[in-house]
């Protein structure tokens, strides 16, 4: 693609206390065979070197531009104010989390595909986090997908496709069509958001590994899963969207698939004595979707559950020592309560 004929590419890094990785960040983006972008560091009220890092770069290159918040923004509401930094000129948006790396023919590739095929919507592609490639490409290999269709497929219990945003490119009219790319109230709001830009898009996808995700033991991935929200997210999605994407025998049958693995997973979470925190954010979640735990289903699944753990004595001895402790019992309870605050009053390292 010449220089001349590129159209404009937002990128953008929301931000808090990212000074350890944040240089490998925007060296990778300085780097990119792709010229025609701008760059906006979105610094949400960090205590660490990272104004002072983005700062520097944004002395040196005048396509890197720094916006400090005036406050500190909860975990998807900073999403959101990232999102709208993009200029209105730019035709696609590009997401890149701080403590991730694109590799240098990244936003080219995915540029290439997004032009190819006007009705993209979304660009994903492989990323790796330097042991394994994450995530799935589409089953059949395709470059171009029917968004409803990648939707219908991973309903059914298709892979996962899309990854994270730092593997994402999107394009820009129909972030602003919204008047937030989000939801707020959903802590996996990326792959709602991907499921609402398909609807009216395809998808594209480079069969490259295009990103690097780093793994992080203490950011909002942790968060999820001791919430196990990634599982929530997946039902929530579904009881959103299946009757939209599905005929009514596949909606039957794959929202009893979902429900089922769903309340396995709270039956575990059940034996493990999570606190009502737990709980609340499960029951607050559904309930924006019109859902609700089923009990009986629950109490079966307890059963189950409790059978599976028996049938191994030693190994449910050692996590029954493990996690029915008072002590733990208090710091699971705490740590949960420290997530709900973060994610409605305070910033994290956004996923």
């Amino acid at each position: 693609m010449n220089t001349g004929s590129q159209p404009l590419a937002s990128i953008v890094t929301p931000v808090y206390n990212g000074a350890e990785y944040l240089g490998e960040c925007v060296e990778s983006v300085l780097a990119q065979t792709y010229t025609n972008w701008e760059y906006t560091i979105v610094d949400n009220c960090s205590e660490d070197d990272t104004l002072a890092i983005a700062q520097k770069y944004a002395a040196r290159d005048p396509r890197v531009r720094v916006v400090r918040n005036g406050q500190f923004l909860s975990i998807v509401e900073n999403h959101n104010h990232a999102a709208r930094q993009i200029s209105p000129l730019a035709k696609y948006c590009k997401f890149i989390f701080a403590d991730d790396r694109l590799y240098p023919t990244c936003i080219e590739e995915m540029v290439r595909v997004a032009e190819e095929y006007p009705t993209i919507g979304l660009v994903g592609a492989y990323t790796t986090d330097g042991k394994a490639v994450r995530w799935h490409g589409p089953a059949d290999h395709n470059t171009k997908i029917s968004g409803r269709e990648i939707c219908r497929a991973r309903l059914m219990g298709g892979h996962y496709v899309f990854g994270t945003m730092t593997s994402l490119l999107v394009r820009s009219d129909l972030i602003r069509k919204r008047p937030a790319l989000f939801n707020e109230n959903n802590l996996q709001a990326d792959l709602e958001a991907c499921f609402d830009i398909l609807q009216e898009s395809d998808f594209g996808f480079v069969h490259q590994i295009l990103s690097f995700s780093r793994e992080r033991a203490n950011a909002t991935d942790s968060f999820a899963a001791r919430l196990n929200s990634h599982r929530l997210a997946d039902y929530v999605v579904f009881l959103k969207y299946g009757q939209r994407l599905l005929n009514e025998p596949e909606y039957l049958q794959h929202k009893r698939r979902l429900c089922r693995q769903y309340h396995q997973v709270l039956a575990h979470n059940f034996l493990r004595l999570r606190p009502r925190q737990f709980w609340q954010f499960h029951r607050e979640a559904l309930a924006t979707v019109g859902g609700r735990i089923e009990y009986r289903l629950l109490a079966a699944s307890i059963v189950v559950e409790l059978v599976n753990q028996l049938s191994h004595p030693v190994r449910a001895f050692q996590r029954g020592r493990q996690w029915w402790s008072s002590k733990t019992r208090k710091q699971d309870a705490k740590k949960v309560d420290e997530y709900r605050e973060s994610f409605q009053k305070e910033a994290t390292h956004v996923r």
